[in-house]
């Protein structure tokens, strides 16, 4: 009996190992995951051109929202820390509704908002602001890009309509490194 209760608890022991290297594992691609998507948002500022009301003077910053539970850590801050777009500094915001994303010029919004995309994109619709959400769904729903994994790999899909709705300007060499969303 107590040769069972022991092989038992080797085997649970194992068990729990095995998880909280598979947990450790899976968050430390996640972190990755997450910093490609913010350079991608870094870089997207470079091939993004906004018209000049999108700023209340020529030196304000170029903001990033966070919208949701915040994916990134510190991997936003750390890709943006003291690099500047067209002369412009960059800042990261998080930002709890998306009533506050008027002084934004990228909006990311977190999966964790998807019940409420459709919602927060019809309430940004003509402000000027790049959204960039995590799904297909995301660019189908309006959002202008969309960021995902494929292949394990970070991929994005470009909303061309819904770049010009926002009145954005995206690069050629961009869109040339894009998928197109589907109407």
């Amino acid at each position: 009996m107590a040769i069972l209760s022991r092989a038992t608890r080797i085997l649970r022991c194992c068990a729990l190992a095995g998880s909280l290297l598979a947990a450790v594992a899976d968050g430390q691609q996640n972190a990755e995951e997450y910093q490609v998507k913010a350079a991608f948002l870094y870089n997207f500022a470079k091939f993004v051109e906004w018209p000049s009301e999108a700023f209340k003077s020529a030196t304000d910053p170029i903001v990033i929202c966070v919208l949701g539970q915040n994916p990134f850590d510190h991997a936003l801050d750390e890709a943006v820390a003291g690099k500047k777009v067209a002369g412009r500094s960059i800042v990261t915001r998080e930002i709890a509704a998306g009533k506050h994303a008027s002084s934004c010029q990228i909006l990311f919004i977190s999966v964790s908002e998807r019940k409420r995309w459709r919602a927060i994109l019809d309430g940004v619709k003509g402000c000027y602001i790049l959204t960039v959400g995590e799904s297909e769904e995301f660019t189908s729903s309006g959002g202008v890009v969309s960021l995902e994994v494929e292949e394990g790999k970070v991929r994005f899909q470009i909303n061309a309509d819904a770049a010009k709705q926002s009145k954005l300007r995206i690069s050629s060499k961009l869109l040339s490194l894009a998928q197109m969303a589907r109407k």
